[in-house]
């Protein structure tokens, strides 16, 4: 499943983009303007999705790539 698919079928299910989770990170604190503070986990970041979200660990995991800057 390519990243951009990953992405879909997060704001499919929650109704979500990637900018609304950088919006609730920064809230939760887990970030800064949509990026990662250094010292945020990303078991942190896995669990707050499953259990506020339902998502699996690959779709949380994009998320975690999303707020971490690796990807787009």
């Amino acid at each position: 499943m390519s990243f951009q698919a990953y992405l879909s079928n997060i704001k499919a299910k929650t109704g979500k983009g990637p900018d609304d989770f950088k919006i609730i990170s920064d809230q939760k604190g887990f970030s800064i303007d949509g990026q990662l503070k250094p010292e945020t986990k990303a078991n942190e970041i896995v669990t707050w999705l499953k259990t506020d979200f339902d998502l699996g660990h690959g779709h949380a995991m994009a998320i975690y790539a999303l707020l971490k800057g690796i990807r787009k």
